[in-house]
């Protein structure tokens, strides 16, 4: 084993002292001598390496710090001990303190920065789009290119496996529905119309904006993570090196089973919040299941129903475009993967809400109010 680090001072005959330094000067055997040096008070002409047996980065950094603050000269170094002290000075560069801002500065800085990073990501986003049409419409072309089985296996993610959490969620949401607007017309004896209340809330507006939600946080991160993590080991660099395009075999299957399965997912939570507010007005309203019915039917336009299947797909695609382009921006660590996944959900459910604003003033001005 090599001998711990050791040094020792000799006098020069013109004056100023001597630092032999001997031993393994690594990290492993240094002991006590980051110390001892710093201790040295006498002024080091020279620096004397000839008996050193082992060198590493904590060693040459050691030396040569030791020559710095002494001004003195190393000699007796062989070529791997010149090149890694070359190099620890060569990376000793003093860093510029950052000038202090005023608070003001500060936010405005910050409010830029995000500013310009909401712009470049609005700017990739569209890229990406037009990614996702160009490989639709090769697929148009090139029929046999279209992954069934993918689609079919993001059917079961997306839609059957998301039937009961969404199925809870509709129920409840149409009992408090139903509760909270009796409570409202109960002061002006007009309970009968939360019937009215529940049919029209729940297939206009609730029981897909609620259904959308719900597929962003869960099928829109999912699209993320697992794209993300496909970017992070380079599936998708093998992908393209092998010719598959990954926008088509990645991304388009994926919003092709959204954009089919979120129409009948918020068809299905608005019956299920139908049935909930139905059977709060039955045990608490006392209006029996074919009072209900009959009054839904009468007074849920077929427009109400329109306007949900409307939005349902469009719904569907931005969930799926937010999820594949926030998983296709990974890069660098599995930090991001993270940090692209809660991106997708908020962006998808951000885009969803003002989605759902503009149906709600379109649809009014084309009538269907």
């Amino acid at each position: 084993m090599a001998q711990l680090a050791y040094f020792t001072e000799d006098q020069l005959p013109e004056g100023g002292t001597i630092l032999r330094l001997g031993g393994a000067l690594s990290i492993s055997r240094l002991g006590d001598i980051d110390e001892r040096l710093r201790s040295v008070s006498s002024a080091v002409s020279q620096i004397d390496l000839s008996q050193i047996e082992h060198l590493d980065t904590v060693g040459a950094w050691l030396v040569y710090r030791t020559a710095r603050d002494h001004g003195a000269t190393i000699v007796g170094a062989d070529s791997d001990a010149q090149r890694l002290i070359a190099a620890v000075e060569g990376a000793d560069v003093p860093g510029e303190a950052e000038p202090r801002r005023s608070h003001a500065l500060y936010l405005l800085h910050e409010v830029g920065s995000a500013v310009i990073g909401t712009a470049r990501t609005f700017v990739e986003f569209v890229g990406f789009i037009g990614q996702c049409v160009k490989g639709a419409l090769n697929l148009i072309l090139h029929p046999g290119r279209l992954r069934f089985h993918s689609i079919v296996q993001h059917f079961d993610m997306v839609g059957v496996r998301a039937l009961g959490i969404i199925g809870l969620m509709s129920f409840l949401i149409g009992i408090v529905i139903a509760q909270q607007g009796a409570v409202q017309l109960r002061q002006f004896g007009a309970e009968v119309w939360t019937v009215n209340l529940i049919g029209r809330l729940t297939m206009r507006e609730l029981g897909v904006l609620m259904t959308a939600i719900m597929v962003a946080g869960r099928s829109g991160s999912a699209f993320a993570a697992q794209i993300g993590t496909m970017k992070i080991t380079e599936e998708v660099d093998a992908m393209r090196t092998i010719g598959v395009v990954p926008v088509e075999a990645l991304v388009l299957p994926r919003i092709i089973a959204t954009v089919i399965m979120m129409p009948l997912l918020g068809l299905y939570a608005s019956l299920i919040a139908i049935i909930g507010g139905g059977l709060f007005c039955w045990t608490t309203l006392d209006i029996p299941p074919e009072t209900f019915v009959q009054r839904i039917r009468e007074v849920t336009p077929l427009t109400d129903f329109y306007v949900g299947m409307v939005k349902a797909p469009v719904f569907g695609a931005i969930i799926a475009l937010a999820g594949c382009f926030q998983g296709m921006r990974v890069h660098g660590n599995s930090e991001e993967v993270g940090l692209k996944t809660t991106a997708a959900v908020v962006q998808a459910i951000f885009l969803v809400i003002v989605l759902d604003a503009f149906f709600a003033v379109f649809f009014t001005e084309i009538g269907w109010d």
